[in-house]
């Protein structure tokens, strides 16, 4: 008896050893299993590791049944556990992918109304992508329903509005109070982006084609010794520009017809609408004798048509439509009056006789009036921006080819001649001698248009020290001419930095983005003028009770 006692008491020990070991494994491997992560399944996990204790100690007493069914909960706890937190996570992820269509639709939406706002200056207004979605096969249906309402067409604005909206001396800066009907934090495309005003570079360097042809072809500046090659290099230079830039402008009138519209309302920027006939006008004059001596007269037909045909419109607004020039007038304004001299000097030059008086008559008339116009500054006239800026150079330009016209008409450089040119002359100098007038402005695209007339009065005064031969002309012939070539080379080194270096050389054009109506001022202290005069004084009283 004594020795079955010893090996019950044996085998309790043993059995309840390894029962202390099955609960220790238990419980140490049940925190690597995720049931740790929630705090529900700790109090869970507590009370089986005391149910385990319990099965344990009940092991001891009697036969081990209690732990057999103990065992086999802990897989189904740890198989519903890790379900719960699966299904935690699925939502989670939900969550987030539900916050990411939203961020999308935004985007998207923002997109289509920015192509919105773009369509409405395309000149098709999204016909040619309708076309090709009706090839691919798509019910038209669903393209009315996927572009939506058809995008509002871009309407023609008065002058004044242009004036209320904008600042600035070429009338380029949005006012604070004022809206775009284009998005401002983007990137215009680059055709609406490019302006009219870019044909200021064509003046500029076909005008220098001019002036190296007359230096190195002028009896009185032989002793230079100008050889004609540098005259056939700047022609070659100023066709290859007037190509790309005409070719650019073109598209942009093919496919952004609207914004071209809102240019030639513009009161500045329609004056920029003569410049490519003009630059054409130069590129004949400019012509190198080593190719051409003679160049046809149907040319100078062909290039003073449209020259008419905008001075027929524009003029005709001076005198009685909505564009009036006490109203509009700028310093600008004489491009519009140039072509009419440049075309009588090319006419007379080719020998013709009625067509370039006929010219030079308009040209004069339209000029005086202009002249006097914006040196009167009448009370109706436009305030003129107060920025300082080279535009007053092109009061040099009329005077300084009329001079030159009027003596190849006449066929000597007569009295007439010397008087306007003497007029161009003093100009020159009267704006040469105010330094503190050209300073504090910025660069753009319209300076190139500010060239040709230091060139245009370089050339005038070679043609009269030709005729009058002087040291004193000989030197303000060559000091003339050093300033204009100087300039534009500047300015060609300039315009280069800008549109490779700092790639600012063709901002978003606000001109053509401003609204049609104007912008509502609110004033700040409004408010106090619905109060009654009572009100303040009752205030005041309760203030000091107080």
């Amino acid at each position: 008896m004594e020795g079955d006692s010893a090996r019950f008491t044996q085998f309790s020990k043993s059995s309840s050893f390894l029962a202390s070991k099955q609960v220790h494994a238990v419980s140490i491997s049940m925190p690597s299993s995720p049931l740790g992560l929630n705090p529900e399944n700790d109090k869970r996990m507590s009370n089986v590791s005391v149910n385990h204790d319990n099965s344990s100690t009940n092991f001891a007493a009697g036969p081990p049944t209690s732990s057999r069914n103990a065992s086999p909960r802990l897989p189904t706890q740890a198989k519903s556990y890790s379900v719960h937190m699966q299904a935690d996570t699925l939502n989670a992820d939900r969550l987030q992918l539900s916050d990411q269509p939203s961020s999308c639709l935004i985007d998207s939406q923002r997109d289509k109304r920015t192509m919105k706002s773009f369509k409405s200056f395309k000149t098709f207004s999204g016909r040619l992508e309708r076309q090709i979605t009706m090839l691919r096969g798509k019910p038209v249906e669903e393209i009315k329903s996927s572009d939506g309402p058809p995008p509002q067409e871009v309407e023609v604005l008065p002058v004044d509005r242009y004036f209320d909206a904008l600042d600035g001396p070429e009338l380029d800066r949005l006012k604070d109070a004022e809206e775009l009907i284009l998005p401002e934090d983007q990137e215009w495309p680059f055709l609406l982006r490019f302006p009219i005003s870019s044909f200021g570079i064509c003046l500029g360097l076909s005008s220098q084609a001019i002036l190296w042809k007359t230096l190195s072809s002028a009896p009185s500046l032989t002793f230079l010794h100008v050889s004609p090659i540098v005259n056939l290099v700047l022609w070659f230079a100023s066709i290859a520009i007037v190509a790309i830039i005409s070719t650019i402008y073109t598209l942009k009138i093919i496919f952004y017809f609207e914004a071209v519209r809102r240019e030639y309302y513009h009161p500045i920027r329609i004056n920029f609408f003569f410049a490519p006939w003009i630059a054409c006008l130069f590129l004949v004059m400019g012509l190198p004798p080593l190719l051409v001596k003679t160049v046809p007269p149907m040319a100078w037909y062909f290039l003073m048509a449209p020259i008419f045909c905008l001075e027929l419109n524009i003029y005709g607004q001076w005198m009685s439509g909505g564009r009036r020039l006490s109203k509009v007038a700028n310093p600008s304004n004489h491009l519009s009056i140039v072509g009419n001299f440049v075309g009588a000097l090319l006419g007379a030059t080719m020998g013709l006789k009625e067509g370039p008086l006929f010219f030079f008559a308009i040209g004069f008339a339209h000029y005086a009036v202009l002249f006097v116009t914006l040196y009167q500054r009448l009370p109706t006239n436009e305030k003129l921006p107060k920025e300082l800026h080279p535009v007053f150079f092109l009061f040099v330009a009329a005077p300084s080819v009329a001079s030159m016209a009027w003596a190849r008409i006449n066929g000597s450089f007569d009295n007439v001649s010397r008087i306007i040119y003497f007029i161009a002359l003093f100009l020159y100098m009267s704006l040469a001698v105010r330094i503190n007038f050209f300073r504090g402005f910025r660069f753009s695209l319209a300076w190139w248009a500010y060239t040709f007339p230091m060139t245009g009065a370089s050339i005038a005064t070679i043609k009269y020290t030709n005729e009058a031969p002087h040291a004193v002309n000989l030197a303000l012939s060559i000091a003339l001419s050093c300033i204009s070539s100087v300039t534009v080379t500047s300015l060609l080194i300039t315009t280069v930095i800008h549109a490779f270096v700092l790639r600012d050389l063709f901002p978003n054009d606000i001109a053509i983005a401003i609204t049609k109506k104007k912008a509502k001022i609110v004033k700040k202290n409004s408010h106090i003028m619905k109060l009654s005069p009572l009100d303040i004084p009752l205030r005041e009283v309760t203030v000091s009770n107080q």
